[in-house]
């Protein structure tokens, strides 16, 4: 089983210094898999840049300027989340053209899965709009270019982030040509992700939200991704799976308030690589989005390559923490999401 993983050092070019989303983030996540050999066992690639016409298949060309023309200036705040520097926007184009190349690399069957290490981030980016530090998004990006570029018709993107990928939602909410599939923490930002968002026009049924409460852990995610996810995505029955891999429902993650573990993410890519292996040949991309604790990172990111590689030895020295209780029955919870997103019993 060939792995592929794409990383350059120009993703810690866009620096943004003591901000969360830090270049340590990709540091200390190389360093992880080069102390326990996992990077020899991986198949390394390089990233290239992402055109202007690629980038503009979902921002704004105006937009796109914006974002080049702020980083020649030396960089400043895009929102009051989103922080630019002078080596940010050449970062953003290889963070979106990492993307693409793990694309193209599954899609050639170069390697049967791959993992996009990039920074900046991207599912919060819309057309017009840089936001929870985000610049551009590289999930919606690759799905463009996959549908632009290959024979496929149908690619379902499964979002894990704690916070709902409103971009993305955005860019693919009336389109049936892909599915959007969000678990997340709920009420948070970005404030969008309600279980009734469920796509518009012929879109309407291909976007689908699975909002949960602050302190559900892995028992809950498993039940999200084996009574929902699954049986969406073998009705739809994609012929690629890409995932917005973000790590901040991990316990120790201070931006959030979710329960999951290592072991619990390494679940998630297994169940993600079986409906895969299943539906569309394996083919899939994981694009890193958010995780902040930089031990919980680095741990989750090694456990997710493990699983795809078909390992299912995982390391999980920070354990497990108990789920905080719940007002809302979780069973009743399922049952009701089943009901609005027309999974039969």
């Amino acid at each position: 089983m060939i792995v592929g993983l794409i990383y350059d050092p120009v993703y810690l070019e866009h620096d943004t210094g003591t901000h969360v989303e830090n270049a340590q983030r990709l540091v200390d996540t190389i360093s992880h898999l080069e102390e326990n050999h996992l990077k020899d066992k991986l198949s390394l690639l390089s990233p290239r840049a992402a055109t202007i016409d690629e980038l503009a298949t979902v921002h704004a060309p105006e937009y796109i300027s914006r974002i080049q023309s702020q980083a020649e200036r030396g960089g400043g705040w895009l929102d009051p989340d989103t922080v630019t520097s002078p080596g940010s926007y050449n970062a953003a184009i290889y963070a979106a053209g990492g993307a693409l190349t793990a694309v193209d690399a599954v899609m050639n069957r170069q390697v049967n899965s791959a993992f996009a290490l990039v920074r900046p981030p991207g599912h919060h980016a819309t057309c017009w709009q840089a936001m929870g530090f985000c610049i551009f998004n590289n999930i919606a990006i690759a799905a463009k270019y996959a549908l632009a570029n290959f024979d496929i018709k149908r690619i379902l993107i499964i979002d894990f982030d704690v916070h709902h990928g409103n971009g993305t939602q955005d860019t693919f909410y009336a389109d049936p040509h892909v599915l959007y599939f969000s678990v997340h923490e709920y009420p948070f930002y970005p404030g969008t992700g309600s279980i009734d968002e469920t796509g518009a026009r012929d879109g309407e049924g291909f976007n689908v939200n699975v909002p949960l409460l602050a302190g559900w852990g892995d028992d809950e995610y498993q039940a999200v991704f084996e009574d929902i996810l699954a049986p969406v995505a073998e009705r739809f029955e994609p012929q690629l799976i890409l995932v917005s891999a973000g790590y901040d429902a991990h316990w120790a993650d201070s931006l959030a308030m979710m329960q999951m573990s290592v072991s619990g993410f390494a679940r998630l890519a297994e169940i993600t690589k079986t409906l895969a292996d299943m539906l569309c040949q394996g083919r899939m991309v994981f694009t890193l989005e958010g995780g902040y604790n930089l031990e919980a990172l680095s741990l989750s990111i090694a456990a997710t390559l493990d699983m795809l590689r078909g390992n299912r030895q995982i390391s999980d020295p920070l354990g497990k923490q108990e789920a905080n209780s719940s007002p809302v029955n979780f069973d009743n919870f399922i049952k009701m999401a089943r009901k609005i997103h027309q999974i039969e019993s």
